[in-house]
């Protein structure tokens, strides 16, 4: 698997937020060069179901969370340097149970 990016150059950065759940998965967008949008965040400990519009990519940065793809009832672990890929038009259900998960999201074409 590819080394996690430390940092991203050449980049605009939206300052509002993308809050959700009261706060407790927040994460600010990042546009790259090329019409790459991506998203930083963390996600404090619970449970919580995201929908996809298109095709995404969740690396993780740095802490651990479990992962339910919508129609599956396998549930899998994912911890920092791992990804996970969910289908556009889909969704996840991901779990923390401690400390924080933080995360790029990757919108794919």
């Amino acid at each position: 698997m590819p080394t996690l990016p430390s940092q991203f150059a050449g980049v605009t950065v939206l300052t509002k937020a993308n809050v959700y759940f009261d706060g407790k998965v927040v994460s600010h967008t990042v546009l790259l060069p090329g019409e790459v949008k991506k998203t930083l965040g963390l996600i404090y400990p619970g449970s919580y179901h995201f929908g996809t519009d298109a095709p995404e990519r969740m690396e993780i940065v740095a802490g651990a969370c479990r992962v339910t793809l919508d129609g599956s009832t396998a549930a899998k672990d994912y911890a920092a340097g791992t990804s996970f890929d969910v289908p556009g038009k889909n969704g996840f259900t991901i779990e923390v149970k401690t400390g924080l998960c933080e995360y790029i999201c990757s919108f794919l074409k």
